[in-house]
């Protein structure tokens, strides 16, 4: 599905349905600038939570309302963020979001039998295109 950049809703709107209130691990992948933050923003804000939402690059992870986990891995290698515990702050129940979670995680979250939806996102000029993958 390709949006422009203020119809961000809709898709947030979709993968809210999708989930459908049960624990999930969304991997947000995309380039630099591509709205992984802004669409975890957008997200929040769509669950009625008034937290301020930024990219938790350099905290590894955020958490806004009682359970919306969000997680950015860019600057870690996947050894270091199963070495820093994080595998097990997927057992905690609600949506984790994780921003740079590639195939090489999905496929170990899969193994330990946790929900995983893709969601990748698109640089399209003033457009973004935005795929699910379940």
């Amino acid at each position: 599905m390709i949006l422009n950049k203020n119809s961000i809703n809709i898709i947030v709107k979709h993968l809210d349905k999708i989930i459908n209130n049960k624990n999930i691990i969304v991997l947000l992948q995309g380039d630099l600038a591509s709205g992984k933050t802004t669409f975890v923003k957008e997200f929040v804000k769509y669950k009625n939570i008034q937290d301020v939402v930024t990219s938790p690059t350099f905290s590894l992870q955020t958490l806004y309302g009682d359970n919306i986990y969000h997680y950015d891995i860019y600057n870690k290698t996947l050894e270091e963020f199963i070495s820093l515990g994080l595998l097990e702050e997927f057992e905690k129940d609600g949506i984790h979001f994780v921003e740079w979670g590639d195939s090489n995680l999905k496929d170990i979250l899969d193994e330990y039998g946790f929900n995983t939806i893709i969601l990748k996102i698109e640089k399209k000029e003033d457009k973004r295109e935005y795929i699910i993958e379940s």
